[in-house]
């Protein structure tokens, strides 16, 4: 019983790492505006656009903001759930499941739309399964973007569950058998050996990740960061905005301005400087990015 009430704790602890806190009744409606159309015919030099959504959080909730935008700026857009057990926990299978049905995913909008490759955007755990698909089951022939914030490749302390999940005798298993995504996010983890051994990153593909140096749940922030491959851009938050605030953690990157503004910059082909910062106090309610060229 006890073993239970741990591993509870620990799945819900790990659950949040990417659900931004809002209404999900009030914006599921606005989120899946115009998303999620197979018919959507890709305009020049605009890959469909894949959203990766985090451990536990719903696509409608997790892309509220940055889909809707992103789709105003002429591209195909896609959210969709992956990783679910029992169709209720998304994210929860393991991510080496999850990766392979990204890669089912990934042919269908290349096939419903007519386009040859697609770019990605995740979130959290959408880019340790993002960046998993494009190494190890076929993406680095189908993806031309890859952004991630909250990025997570290293995997994550979680003040201390790692330490507890790995040393209590049956914890492990106890919470593998709810999400064993879970455990393959706290080291050490044969997942995370595997998806770094020689790199993150594959040639041919353009990488974008984003950290904050604030981030709640990925700790040590460095661990979204792929510092010294080649073909990434790394952007930690607070580094690029210097003197200019902006205090999103890792949950708050899913509505901050800047972050959005970067994504769109990465999927035009970064053409010319990194965007600029606005003031972004923890939440910010702005959501008027205007559109970039590509």
């Amino acid at each position: 019983m006890r073993l239970s009430w741990i591993a509870s704790a620990l799945v819900a602890s790990t659950a949040v790492m990417a659900a931004p806190a809002v209404d999900e009744t009030r914006i599921a409606a606005r989120a899946t505006s115009g998303i999620n159309d197979y018919n959507c015919q890709p305009q020049p030099g605009k890959n469909p656009v894949i959203f990766l959504h985090g451990l536990g959080a719903p696509s409608g909730i997790n892309w509220f903001t940055k889909a809707p935008i992103v789709a105003a700026n002429g591209y195909c857009v896609f959210t969709p759930q992956y990783g679910s057990v029992n169709q209720i926990w998304f994210g929860f299978a393991s991510m080496r499941d999850s990766s392979k049905e990204v890669a089912g995913i990934v042919q269908k909008v290349l096939q419903s739309t007519g386009a040859k490759k697609v770019n990605i955007v995740g979130h959290s755990m959408g880019t340790t399964v993002g960046s998993y698909y494009i190494k190890f089951d076929g993406g680095k022939d189908f993806v031309e973007h890859f952004v991630g914030f909250g990025a997570n490749y290293k995997g994550t302390s979680l003040y201390g569950l790692d330490w507890l999940v790995h040393t209590i005798p049956g914890v492990t298993p106890a919470v593998r058998a709810v999400c064993k995504s879970c455990v393959e996010f706290l080291p050490p983890s044969a997942f995370l050996d595997d998806l770094n051994r020689g790199g993150v990153s594959v040639p041919g593909v353009d990488y974008t990740t984003i950290s904050s140096k604030l981030d709640e749940f990925v700790l040590p922030y460095t661990s979204g960061q792929l510092t010294g491959e080649p073909g990434v851009t790394n952007i930690v938050i607070q580094t690029q905005c210097g003197w200019i605030p902006d205090l999103a953690g890792h949950l708050a990157q899913a509505v901050d301005p800047n972050v959005t503004a970067w994504i769109l910059w990465a999927l035009g082909g970064k053409k010319g400087p990194i965007p600029g910062c606005v003031p972004n106090l923890l939440i910010s309610k702005r959501e008027d990015v205007p559109a970039i060229e590509a």
